[in-house]
């Protein structure tokens, strides 16, 4: 079984784009199995994420034409991180690396032959890394290239534009299969492992067909998602905000009491109320930050499941 590759692919509602990645990702395995870089047994993983749409149907029809294709049918829908997850933790038994990716080709295919040659050179995880951002909107260049600075700067270890396109070996997912939290953000648990690791540049494409599933609000769920799920930095931030302001507040008090003493105070409602309302927000968003957390943790001491796989399909 030796280098043999699989690839896990997430779907969501994507019957507009199977048939094409299908071909296209075929096409690259043949020429990599032709060139005695990946074994002849390496299959293509297609996971279906509770989709609402005929996925399913056209995985199990690749797979009865081509057993090339593999796929695997989750009971419901549980989100990209956990689809992804569950692929991942699935095949590990079977692959000596695997390729995660998305199923609608923004990924470049052609950097799949480079992942595997840098694996076999000796490294574990491979990150695809995009090299410019110039089809992205000015609003979303700047607040992707704002979240991998401020990831960093709490303390999360994430590489500077790399979403999922990654490849792991075997060893490395056998140690991410260790990891128990409920709250998955794989793109700054994987660094974590700590095995040897290199990056491999590509230019993201336009998405082949389809809607995006990640509109606006998505987005930000996944971003806050990840900003708590690596660090508590956010509750340190609300207790220095907390001593921050109780210093400003006495020094406050010290200025009234010499306005005071001075003859010189003044009755008015705008700086009463401007620190009402500033101190109050505060107050909220800080609420806001503990209660997400507190929530986390009620959801880990549950230890639900984070996937049920309804049926796997690979012969």
């Amino acid at each position: 079984m030796k280098n043999t590759l699989y690839m896990v692919i997430p779907c969501y509602n994507e019957k507009e784009v199977l048939h094409e990645t299908a071909i296209r990702l075929k096409q690259v395995y043949l020429k990599l199995v032709d060139s005695n870089k990946i074994n002849k047994k390496s299959k293509i993983v297609f996971i279906n994420d509770g989709s609402q749409d005929t996925t399913w149907e056209i995985i199990k029809e690749l797979h009865e034409k081509d057993i090339m294709f593999s796929g695997i049918n989750l009971s419901r829908n549980k989100g990209h991180q956990n689809a992804l997850l569950a692929g991942l933790l699935t095949v590990k038994d079977y692959s000596d690396m695997v390729i995660s990716m998305d199923a609608d080709l923004q990924d470049d295919i052609n950097a799949i032959e480079e992942m595997v040659d840098k694996h076999l050179e000796g490294f574990d995880i491979v990150y695809g890394v995009r090299s410019k951002r110039e089809k992205d909107t000015l609003f979303k260049r700047y607040t992707a290239e704002s979240y991998y600075k401020l990831l960093n700067a709490i303390g999360g270890e994430v590489i500077y534009n790399h979403a999922d396109y990654r490849l792991m070996s075997k060893r490395t997912i056998e140690e991410l299969s260790k990891f128990k939290e409920v709250n998955i953000f794989l793109r700054g648990i994987v660094p974590m492992l700590g095995f040897s690791s290199t990056t491999v540049s590509y230019e993201r494409n336009e998405r082949l067909a389809g809607e995006s599933k990640y509109p606006f609000k998505k987005m930000l769920s996944f971003a806050i998602e990840g900003i708590t799920s690596l660090s508590v930095k956010p509750i340190r931030i609300i207790s220095s905000l907390g001593i921050s302001i109780f210093v400003v507040s006495i020094l406050m008090l010290v200025y009234i009491i010499v306005r005071h003493q001075m003859g010189n105070t003044v009755t008015g409602w705008a700086s009463v109320a401007v620190s009402v309302w500033a101190i109050g927000g505060l107050v909220l968003l800080s609420l806001g930050i503990i209660g997400e957390y507190i929530g986390k943790i009620y959801l880990e001491t549950k230890e639900r499941p984070k996937f049920i796989i309804k049926e796997f399909i690979n012969e």
